[in-house]
């Protein structure tokens, strides 16, 4: 086998990260690569599931003794605590790796460390190779971690003039069969799905993870989560039917905000105790509203249909904006037709403080 660059290896190393995504949390997807002495790939590993092995350790085992003054390409700094699994910064120092290339340092507290335990042992480490990359291939745990609160996706479906429904209430359906298998993968890459209480007594949704044409269930099932200010989501609603777990956050057990509605910042805040690094918002359009003009929406997804209904609920309601000076910018990093839809990905952008 031919060797390959830290560089070119490195590349590897994230695209084997993207394996474990959906199924890893509270833990980050990770993947790694080790190459020889003469920079030959000799053993692959991502981190697959929460409690499995680290993406280190499978690569150590796949290279055995050849790992022995060889280099181990990873996308997060090797863990150096022991939780349900042994540090591997201590496996990498014990397999005798002679170098250690890492794209970005772990900002877990409870678990960094593992750059200054292998330079302390005479291993060699760089860091910020592809930092970028396997940020944005790991950004919802990263982002989590270093402020405390999930990441958080909209999803939205709309037609072409923003309508999320007829005037007469009719919703089903307003994006094609293509659109809404795409809804049914985003939901498996999250750990919890939120939605307002308004949309379960109108909608009456399930929230789960599925294949819509046999109706299996994924095998990793979402938190769903109703933000239900006073209690009213009924006891026969479908977010209840036991196919998955299922929160229904009051005010009376988050807290209240000033208008006595759900406390949001906190209901985050609870969200990542429980160990959601990233979580979806389905409805409504006055929670996703509420959300966005308090700053607290990561990412959106909408996805529009080539239809026109020229009247009916929108899919955004107040989102804290008055006057076009105060629109919510957005850079668009993405557009996909799904079906004859369009999948289209932005990120709000920071305001100047």
């Amino acid at each position: 086998m031919a060797s390959v660059s830290v560089d070119e290896a490195m590349r590897r190393a994230i695209e084997l990260a993207a394996r474990g995504l959906g199924a890893t949390s509270p833990n980050p997807v990770v993947g790694c690569v080790l190459l020889d002495t003469d920079g030959e790939v000799v053993g692959e590993g991502f981190h697959a599931y929460a409690g499995g092995p680290h993406a280190e350790i499978v690569a150590l085992a796949q290279a055995g003794a050849r790992a022995r003054g060889g280099t181990a390409v990873v996308t997060l700094e090797p863990c150096d605590h022991t939780g349900r699994t042994g540090p591997c910064s201590h496996a990498l120092i014990a397999a005798g790796v002679a170098r250690v290339v890492v794209a970005v340092p772990d900002p877990n507290p409870v678990a960094s460390g593992g750059a200054a335990t292998l330079r302390s042992a005479g291993v060699q480490v760089t860091l910020g190779v592809r930092a970028q990359e396997a940020e944005a291939g790991n950004v919802a745990w990263l982002t989590s971690m270093r402020r405390g609160w999930p990441y958080l996706i909209w999803k939205y479906a709309a037609t072409l003039d923003g309508r999320s429904a007829a005037a007469d209430g009719t919703s089903m359906w307003i994006t094609s069969e293509a659109a809404r298998i795409d809804v049914h993968a985003l939901r498996g890459t999250v750990d919890a799905v939120l939605a307002g209480v308004g949309t379960v007594l109108t909608d009456d949704p399930r929230l789960t993870a599925r294949n819509l044409r046999d109706g299996t269930m994924a095998i990793r099932q979402p938190l769903r989560v109703v933000v239900d200010s006073s209690g009213r989501t009924p006891a026969e609603a479908r977010v209840r039917d036991g196919a998955a777990r299922t929160w229904v956050a009051t005010a009376a057990e988050v807290g209240a905000g000033p208008d006595g509605r759900v406390d949001l910042a906190a209901l985050l805040a609870e969200l990542h105790h429980r160990g959601v690094r990233a979580a979806l918002l389905e409805g409504g359009p006055t929670l996703a509203g509420a959300f966005l003009a308090a700053g607290l929406v990561d990412k959106i997804v909408g996805y529009v249909a080539p239809k026109l209904l020229g009247a009916g609920p929108t899919a955004l309601l107040d989102a804290g904006v008055s006057t076009i000076a105060d629109a919510i910018d957005l850079e668009i990093t993405d557009v996909t037709r799904v079906g004859p839809d369009l999948r289209i990905t932005a990120l709000p952008r920071k305001r100047e403080a």
